[in-house]
């Protein structure tokens, strides 16, 4: 591991921002480890979270379900189940979560076994109707768990109430084991949401969709990027893409192996900022592709080949960036090292 960047990740914050939400939650709690575990690593993420007692794993795609496989845990499979998916779907590694009349059939037709099932109340996204729900169509089906997705959870919306009633109105109507409803955000509305299971994602690595959850998460990303030069700006010099800053005084400045191929978005352009200590080490200029300038005039002894940590509480990063939080995570490029600390 030698990249000029590295995500470090804290592993006792993934474990315990699962254990608030499952506390919070008052039921079996899982989590949602597609895309890549949210940008952090979906393998590393998932073992650290079976050891601490996760016993549900929700991903995308077949890909994502496959890569899992040598853990041996159980992993649901969210987008269902394609024509292209079957060899890989009856390899036993994973099952469907089934979104569309087709795929039920698809499912039922290649000998069944078992399934989740999803279901529309409102969200007009993926989910077969609540009128099939009751009208035969899950029948001889193994369906573990019920399951829906709100759209507006992440703020006090009336569709929160109206989907809520509608799920809740198929309590006994289906032979499901399990019925859930909400992610991360609809944990933080309260109990009347959590069912059986919750699936949280966003918040299991610090994301904060819901105010009520920002006093029990913490952080569990911050990138960190080495400094390739240190130079010294005069008065009238300017820096980067488009001479965004001009130098007003003579400043200090390190450049970052840092940019927005790494998912240090543009956004973050005399915005952004990285610390070394207690030092705070703002950006200056446009940011790039892969580089990004700081004033380090709060930091005399950095030089060349030292290692500065970025700025990246989610929600204040996510302000500052214009990017949602889910952007920050999930961008989070492939060039980084991702070290794990306990």
């Amino acid at each position: 591991m030698n990249a000029p960047h590295r995500l470090r990740l804290d592993s006792a914050a993934l474990v315990a921002n699962w254990r608030a939400l499952a506390a919070l939650s008052g039921t079996a709690c899982g989590a949602a480890i597609k895309a890549n575990g949210y940008g952090l690593g979906a393998t590393e993420v998932a073992r650290r979270l079976a050891e601490a007692g996760c016993r549900d794993f929700f991903v995308a795609t077949w890909a994502e379900a496959e890569a899992l496989a040598p853990l041996g845990l159980p992993v649901a499979v969210l987008h269902g189940v394609r024509a292209e998916d079957m060899a890989r779907a009856r390899g036993g590694f994973a099952w469907p979560v089934l979104n569309t009349d087709q795929q039920v059939a698809r499912w039922r037709g290649s000998g069944g076994g078992r399934c989740d099932v999803m279901v529309d109340t409102g969200m007009n996204r993926l989910g077969i109707t609540p009128a099939a729900i009751s009208d035969g169509t899950l029948d001889g089906l193994e369906v573990g768990t019920l399951m829906s997705h709100l759209a507006s959870a992440d703020e006090d919306s009336p569709l929160n109430a109206r989907q809520l009633a509608a799920f809740a109105a198929l309590a006994g109507t289906h032979p499901a084991e399990r019925m859930s409803l909400a992610n991360s955000a609809a944990i933080g509305i309260g109990r009347a949401y959590a069912f059986d299971l919750t699936r949280p994602g966003l918040a299991l690595y610090g994301g904060v969709p819901r105010a009520e959850l920002s006093d029990v998460l913490r952080q569990v990303v911050t990138p960190e990027a080495q400094i390739l030069q240190r130079r010294r700006l005069q008065p009238g010099d300017v820096i980067g893409y488009n001479a965004l800053f001009t130098a007003e005084r003579p400043t200090e400045v390190a450049i970052l192996n840092l940019g927005y191929a790494d998912g240090y978005w543009r956004g973050f352009s005399q915005r952004g900022s990285a610390y070394a200590g207690d030092a705070w080490l703002p950006v200056l200029g446009r940011v790039s592709m892969d580089l990004t300038a700081i004033c380090v005039d709060a930091a005399p002894d950095l030089a060349e080949g030292d290692w500065v940590a970025i700025d990246y509480a989610l929600p204040q990063a996510s302000a500052l960036s214009g990017m949602s939080q889910y952007e920050l995570l999930t961008g989070m490029g492939a060039r980084y090292d991702r070290v794990w600390t306990a």
